[in-house]
């Protein structure tokens, strides 16, 4: 069993953003614990190139045939990173016969996009 916080999403075209910027006011503790597993996961080489891969996807999805031989890791290792993913919140995941295909969550990386905006980002 997970000790991870729940995510929860906001809506982002309710026009209300998750949270506000960290460079305009400091997050808050739950809101912190939801976030915090999405950037740990991410602060893995392996797994920031896979959340590359599966986000620029042409299609929108990947399979995860296609993933695997981008690397020189084993599959049940690539298996592993793509948990943490799942997990995470930033991936979904569909089987379809023997392969899974991958799809990024954009409102969860919006959200932390949107968290780590600055006023010169935000200007330019």
């Amino acid at each position: 069993m997970s000790k991870q916080a729940a995510l929860t999403l906001t809506d982002l075209n309710a026009g209300v953003a998750c949270c506000p910027p960290i460079a305009e006011q400091p997050v808050s503790a739950d809101m912190a614990a939801v976030l915090a597993p999405a950037f740990k996961a991410l602060g893995d080489p392996v797994r920031l190139r896979l959340m590359s891969m599966i986000a620029s996807a042409p299609d929108g999805e990947i399979c995860v045939c296609d993933l695997t031989p981008a690397f020189d890791l084993t599959g049940p290792t690539i298996s592993h990173h793509l948990k943490t993913l799942r997990e995470a919140g930033l991936v979904d995941a569909e089987r379809r016969g023997t392969w899974v295909y991958y799809r990024p969550r954009h409102g969860l990386m919006s959200q932390l996009a949107a968290l780590l905006t600055s006023a010169e980002t935000a200007t330019t």
